[in-house]
């Protein structure tokens, strides 16, 4: 057992200590004042938004960039609540009125600066064709897109104002098919918020540092772009629609095998869009749950290696604080924080949570493997629910 862990841990601190060379290797993009000359076309889909709909249009409307370039595409999948209302009351009349002060605010703020009749945006009702709402959700709105650039977010996420701008400048200078650019969180000082933060600056660190290493494996919806054409020639989605989750991961396998080095990552702050931790440990199961869920439809074998080499890590933490002696049940943990660190540490303070990072590290990288082999566990064998649905692996 003692060779088997040895083993293990050996390869896992090659891996952190690769992904950590990766994450320097990648230069943070400051990027020339390129005439902003890029159309993009915004895909936002959404489902009961209505809370936070308000603070993602008020950052559209603060975006830095030219009106004429820019089309917003939010598409509801099936909302039950006044999602469509909101968006409605801040758009489409300025004779209507926010149903929230919140609303009102805003809604006064951009009929000041009489914004509303230059930012198109237009409202889609989802198209539904296969197991993915979110996948149905983004090609129904791709397929009556007016640009050749498709850049995708979420309903939950704040833009930043020079968001567009910096993909543009990218764009002219690396000439991608695809960019993957950077997601943060905004979280309170609380443990749920921050354990769901250092667990996600893991998920960037990771990503960043996998396209140092020239081996990109990992991507997220909430911050990403691709060239329409590529998409259309890759035939979109087709081959994983009976997947509910994975509308990135799986689209841009498809990139990579095709052409890997025009797919390139978008390290900038002036890029990071921000979105927000769920508020409750089962909201949290279930969307861990739907993340886990489509690791084992991943096509590269490293990939999925990498995904296994991590469990294992995990389990044997586990398996250590619960079963060993009270001589030895600390090493591999205390080993997998030390490693650990070496990556948490440039991403935290890419991301400005140096901070965070460290109040509340220890305390949940020792919560960690527990709750990460039970999510691996729940993935395999129970459904999901997300967004008032069920969905099965």
């Amino acid at each position: 057992m003692i060779w088997f862990l040895v083993f293990i841990f050996v390869l896992y601190a090659i891996l952190i200590i690769s992904l950590t060379i990766g994450f320097k290797r990648v230069a943070e993009f400051k990027g020339n004042n390129n005439q902003n000359k890029t159309s993009f076309s915004v895909i936002i889909p959404f489902r009961n938004e209505a809370e936070n709909l308000p603070n993602l249009l008020a950052s559209i409307f603060k975006l830095n960039y030219p009106k004429e370039l820019v089309e917003f595409i939010l598409v509801d999948d099936a909302s039950t609540d006044n999602s469509v209302t909101v968006i409605d009351n801040f758009v489409f009349s300025n004779q209507k009125k926010g149903e929230t002060l919140q609303e009102q605010q805003i809604f006064d703020t951009i009929s000041q600066k009489n914004e509303i009749t230059q930012t198109d945006i237009r409202i889609l009702k989802n198209k539904r064709t296969s197991n993915s709402p979110k996948k149905d959700a983004i090609t129904t709105a791709i397929t009556v897109s007016k640009n050749n650039w498709i850049v995708t977010t979420d309903a939950d996420c704040l833009l930043p104002k020079n968001w567009l701008k910096t993909f543009n400048n990218f764009i002219q200078e690396n000439n991608p098919k695809m960019i993957v650019a950077p997601v943060n969180y905004k979280v309170e000082d609380t443990f749920l918020e921050q354990f769901q933060l250092l667990d996600f600056m893991s998920l960037q660190g990771t990503t960043i540092g996998g396209f140092g290493i020239k081996f990109p494996f990992l991507c997220n919806g909430a911050n990403f772009g691709y060239k329409k054409e590529e998409f259309l020639q890759l035939n979109g989605f087709e081959g994983n629609n009976n997947i509910a989750s994975g509308d990135d991961i799986f689209l841009f396998e498809k990139f990579i095998k095709a052409d890997k080095k025009s797919v390139r990552y978008l390290k900038s702050k002036e890029a990071i869009v921000t979105t927000f931790p769920v508020k409750s440990w089962l909201s949290l199961i279930h969307q861990r749950t739907r993340w886990a869920a489509k690791t084992s439809s991943f096509s590269s074998l490293k990939v999925k290696f990498i995904g296994l080499l991590i469990l294992l890590t995990n389990v044997l933490v586990v398996y250590y604080l619960w079963i060993a002696s009270i001589e030895i049940m600390f090493v591999p943990f205390v080993v997998k924080l030390m490693v650990d660190v070496l990556l948490f540490l440039p991403t935290s303070e890419f991301f400005n949570h140096k901070k965070v990072f460290l109040k509340w590290y220890v305390l949940a990288s020792l919560v960690y493997p527990f709750f990460s082999v039970f999510i691996i566990f729940k993935s395999f064998f129970f459904k999901y629910d997300w967004k008032g649905r069920r969905f099965k692996k």
